[in-house]
């Protein structure tokens, strides 16, 4: 029997030297990654500066979750600038842009999935949750990001692709339970629920936009179709839930960490401090 020559159906990948290209040739996109990758540099430096006179073990935990946040970012977004963690996606048939390759920002949700769980344990200490609680919010954050992954990335039908984001805004919504409902009362108990408030609310509003440039960008309904454009909206969120939201946690915890170290004391919490 002979074999069937399929060498001329074989598709070149795209390498990365034309993801580098692609995001070389757009301004836009290109200002949005290194805006990013400088301030994440310059927020090493400030919250080790910042965090030279904290003693507690909680407050270090505290300080050790928030300092990551810039670390993960700023390595995140080399990847990003340098086309190692972007990729072009055919888009599948239903898709506005059906048939077309879009360059996809996929390593954004790598950067989500190790950062966003320092976020939480950050606010989880600083509220002094239970481990229990931690836990289960923290796996929902990273199984909303893989999720999130997925729906970026099916090319095989549009449906699924809105079937992975429903289930990664399921995940989402426990997320937020635990921010404005659980999380409250044991900032409240613990003595942080002023500045717990100011978090919470940053987060919460800044996140929900996150599936909504999603949803309205070049992998969901692609009201806006320009790549820098939504790499920009993603970037300035960024911006705000991480760099913003770190100083003014360690700010706080570096001006009150009386409160802080003796949170557990207080509410007979279970977190690590307590052993």
């Amino acid at each position: 029997m002979q074999i069937p020559d399929l060498t001329t159906a074989v598709v070149p990948l795209q390498s990365q030297a034309d993801a580098l290209a692609a995001v070389q040739g757009d301004t836009l996109l290109s200002s949005s990654l290194w805006a990013n990758i400088a301030l994440a540099g310059i927020s090493i430096l400030v919250f080790l500066y910042m965090g030279r006179t904290v003693t507690s073990t909680r407050a270090k935990v505290i300080w050790g979750a928030t300092l990551m946040i810039p670390l993960v970012s700023i390595s995140s977004y080399l990847g990003l600038a340098s086309g190692l963690t972007m990729g072009f996606t055919e888009m599948p048939p239903g898709h506005a842009l059906g048939g077309q390759e879009v360059l996809s920002q996929w390593g954004r949700y790598l950067t989500w999935a190790l950062s966003t769980p320092m976020i939480l344990l950050a606010l989880g200490h600083l509220a002094d949750v239970d481990r229990g609680s931690l836990f289960a919010v923290i796996a929902a954050d990273v199984a909303m990001c893989v999720t999130g992954l997925a729906a970026a990335l099916v090319t095989s039908d549009v449906l699924y692709r809105w079937a992975f984001y429903a289930i990664s805004c399921a995940f989402f919504a426990v997320v937020l339970y635990a921010l404005l409902v659980e999380w409250p009362a044991s900032a409240a108990a613990a003595g942080t629920d002023e500045i717990f408030g100011t978090l919470r609310a940053l987060t919460v509003v800044l996140w929900l936009g996150y599936p909504l440039v999603w949803a309205l960008g070049v992998e969901g309904l692609a009201v806006v179709q320009s790549v820098g454009v939504t790499s920009w909206a993603y970037s300035a969120l960024d911006i705000f839930a991480k760099y913003v939201f770190s100083f003014l946690l360690l700010r706080w915890v570096a001006a009150n960490e009386s409160t802080v170290a003796g949170a557990s004391v207080a509410t007979g919490g279970a977190t690590p401090a307590d052993d």
